[in-house]
């Protein structure tokens, strides 16, 4: 189904982005580590279309497209991981580290829910009708404070949106091999609504979560599990899969970029015009004091 325009431009704008970011890489001009969401790019357009600005995010360690999918901001993000003049942070954050006002990055796998549990409760006392959206993968469900953040939001009625983008591997371990039970079963648990996503249609999408989005505004949390394919490695050059498993997974992006190839082009051109401006610039400088 072709996308309506402003999705179809977000979704391109992150594909092309990630890809940059692992050509970069592969010439040298970046150090440290990236994950990129290659093939998950519809799930933070989809739901970005839901919030409002009062909402509050907290990504995780495969983040950027969240990121892109809230602020379209490529330079600013572009800046913090190069650790060029104009980043985000003052590039002390890096790929997975950001921060800016109702957004909050971490590395660290599960540390996001308590976090978003805890702005849940804050804006339910002091902003009613806003939330927090906290974004996890499948590998999260391993980190005990998942389950004590879902405790926690289904005993006070907390106004919490958890996106799981279900990829269906950790790293390098299948998911079938690491996590018993399923992720519905476990919301069922805590009296959590559970929905599963799998169609990859932002506007198709948001039909379906917008009612249950505004109840998680009124106190009912909500696990919204996405499946969907992680098309690049881990983190750069360390994908486990062959080529032919990685082939074999569904991409949206053929037929999107065929439905207007005038547009994927055009998005394609602004993130080389980023990268060749930001590569420009000059490191950013910040106070050790």
């Amino acid at each position: 189904m072709p996308q309506p325009p402003a999705d179809a431009t977000a979704m391109l704008l992150i594909r092309h982005f990630e890809t940059a970011l692992l050509e970069l890489f592969a010439r040298g001009e970046l150090s440290g580590t990236t994950h990129t969401c290659l093939g998950q790019e519809h799930v933070p357009v989809a739901v970005s279309g839901l919030l409002e600005p009062d909402d509050h995010v907290l990504s995780n360690h495969r983040g950027h497209g969240h990121y892109l999918a809230r602020f379209d901001d490529p330079e600013g993000l572009l800046a913090e991981i190069m650790g060029r003049k104009g980043a985000l942070c003052q590039g002390v954050g890096g790929s997975q580290h950001l921060y800016r006002p109702g957004y909050l990055s971490t590395g660290v796998q599960g540390e996001s829910l308590p976090v978003a549990a805890g702005l849940a409760l804050h804006l339910r006392r002091r902003r009613p009708g806003a939330l927090a959206c906290a974004y996890i993968g499948d590998g999260t469900w391993g980190e005990g404070a998942v389950y004590e953040a879902l405790n926690i939001a289904a005993l006070w009625h907390l106004p919490l949106l958890v996106v799981v983008e279900h990829n269906g591997i950790a790293q390098s371990t299948p998911t079938a091999r690491a996590m018993a039970g399923t992720i519905a079963g476990r919301a069922a648990a805590f009296g959590i609504a559970h929905t599963l996503v799998t169609a990859t249609d932002p506007a198709r999408i948001r039909a379906g979560l917008a009612p249950l989005v505004a109840r998680v505004r009124h106190g009912e949390p909500l696990i919204a599990e996405f499946r969907v394919p992680r098309l690049g490695p881990h983190s750069k050059g360390d994908d486990t899969r062959t080529a032919e498993q990685v082939a074999a997974l569904d991409d949206w992006y053929p037929a999107v970029a065929a439905a207007d190839p005038g547009l994927d082009r055009a998005q394609r051109d602004r993130v080389a015009s980023v990268v060749a401006e930001v590569t420009a610039r000059p490191m950013a400088e910040w106070d050790q004091g």
